[in-house]
């Protein structure tokens, strides 16, 4: 699944979901070292687990940043239709 970002040096995010864990989780552009470890870490995580660690999370003076645009998408497809 690709997913577009709001506000974020990322444009993107690609993954996996599979039995509710992540998988093979990309970001185009952004901070290439920290997101390459942030999808490192992020491999086999669970979804629940990782909206709940990463929601929130602010970058400088933004009120958002790339992780926390990833737990919003995890959040949509989590809860369809909302």
């Amino acid at each position: 699944m690709k997913y577009k970002l709001k506000d974020v040096c990322a444009t993107e995010v690609e993954f996996d979901v599979v039995d509710g864990r992540l998988k093979n989780v990309s970001f185009s552009n952004g901070c290439s070292g920290n997101l390459k470890a942030l999808s490192v870490l992020l491999e086999g995580a669970s979804v629940e687990e990782t909206v709940s660690k990463l929601k929130g999370i602010t970058c400088g003076e933004n009120s958002t940043s790339c992780s926390d645009q990833l737990a919003k998408v995890l959040e949509k497809i989590a809860k369809p239709g909302k």
